[in-house]
């Protein structure tokens, strides 16, 4: 069957599509406004390029033997707690896209009509979208039982969190000052902050 010899790693592949999906259904909409500020650095192409190999990774996993090499077995019921991680995954990155809406883009840019969204998943953490790329490379790894292809993702993903959210958090807290530095001291990061 294509490579696929268990139930974990269809289920990879059905979140795979589902979430590439969401994604570009959202960069189809949001592919119209003009930028007043962009931060594009050679830093962040090859870190947004690795992320894209990390998750692109396993599909030559799924697909070829090529892989094979860096196998391991887990225990079945590490593969339905990644099933759960990763529905959790799919879920924050389609509602944090959507609530969103077109402030969303995929590179750091702030728009002529972009706003502050401190509402849905925003009212609870500034990085819901960066906490569903985690939940998806952790779902990866229990999904997928490959060194290589199950956590390619993970091992891309904090790095690019750790030099792209500072950037990201810097140029917000240029546009909108005051309030951000409010909202920044009642959400958390990528986690719910449960204390004032």
């Amino acid at each position: 069957m294509l490579g696929i010899d268990n139930i974990f790693e269809l289920i990879f592949l059905a979140g795979f599509i589902a979430g590439s999906v969401i994604r570009k259904v959202y960069t189809f909409k949001c592919r119209h406004g003009k930028a007043v500020k962009k931060h594009k650095s050679v830093v962040d192409i090859i870190l947004i390029s690795a992320g894209g190999v990390g998750m692109v990774l396993p599909l030559f996993y799924l697909f070829s033997p090529w892989l094979n090499f860096a196998d391991y077995h887990l225990p079945g019921w590490l593969g339905w707690i990644g099933t759960a991680v990763f529905a959790m995954a799919l879920l924050l990155l389609w509602r944090s896209h959507a609530d969103l809406g077109r402030n969303w883009s995929a590179i750091l840019r702030i728009r002529q009509e972009h706003s502050l969204v401190t509402g849905g998943l925003y009212r609870h953490i500034r990085h819901p979208m960066y906490a569903a790329h985690l939940l998806w490379a952790i779902a990866q790894g229990l999904l997928l039982e490959n060194w290589l292809a199950g956590w390619a993702f993970l091992i891309v993903f904090v790095p690019l969190y750790l030099v792209r959210v500072p950037k990201e958090e810097r140029m917000m807290l240029e546009q909108f000052d005051e309030q951000y530095r409010q909202y920044v001291s009642r959400t958390g990061g990528i986690i719910m902050r449960f204390w004032k």
